[in-house]
């Protein structure tokens, strides 16, 4: 089994390798901070994937995505809105996904159930949202679950074993969460790893086009 796991370099997307690789499968890992892969930037993420033409992988997962972009905080009403802000969390947690399945999503196997997950967020939900606020985050992650969905239908038609989902990690205890969790009750990296893999596991391509929690429920869009 091959995987390919994007954002190793922050807390869950190394935990996930790291559980990966000891259970025997052939992980590639990618990092903006130590290979250069900025899923704002769609030349690094075209030359990443050039560079794996010829893999055949059986799971790939983003596991990229930041809360705060250039020292901005989420807005904690609609008076905050800044268009800059929006824009530069759409472009990763949103635009950046697009890039990525376009130019990684034609590595995943043809031939057998293939994976395609990327890390959402509840808040992203928009039957889920009863407090307000957070608004440039809660619309790129939305727009990110509608990318995905989008995606899903298109990759049926590749491959019927494809399976393509939004996931929802948990509040896990991470630099990304670290201000804004002293209200919720936090899960580590690792444990969030094994959650959202054994998640994973029990996907069918049936599947595929949905949004999960790291508990293995259904997240409502």
């Amino acid at each position: 089994m091959q995987a390919l796991i994007l954002g190793t370099s922050g807390g869950i997307g190394a935990a996930m390798a790291a559980r990966l690789e000891g259970q025997g499968v052939a992980v590639t890992g990618l990092s903006r901070s130590r290979d250069g892969l900025d899923l704002t930037q769609a030349d690094t993420v075209a030359d990443h994937a050039a560079r794996l033409a010829g893999h055949s992988f059986d799971l790939i997962v983003n596991t990229t995505g930041a809360l705060v972009i250039d020292g901005r905080q989420p807005e904690k009403s609609m008076d905050a809105v800044d268009a800059d802000a929006m824009a530069a969390q759409f472009a990763l947690n949103a635009t950046g996904v697009a890039l990525a399945i376009r130019h990684f999503g034609p590595l995943l196997a043809r031939d057998r159930r293939a994976v395609l997950a990327s890390l959402s967020a509840r808040v992203g939900s928009i039957g889920d949202n009863d407090l307000g606020g957070w608004v440039a985050y809660r619309a790129a992650k939305a727009a990110q679950n509608q990318i995905i969905r989008t995606a899903s239908i298109e990759y049926r038609r590749r491959n019927r074993q494809s399976i393509l989902v939004a996931l929802h990690p948990g509040t896990v205890a991470t630099s990304l969460s670290a201000k804004y969790a002293s209200r919720h009750p936090t899960i580590t990296p690792d444990h969030s790893a094994e959650a959202l893999l054994a998640v994973i596991d029990r996907l069918t391509p049936e599947d595929s086009g949905s949004f999960w929690d790291w508990k293995g429920a259904r997240v409502p869009w």
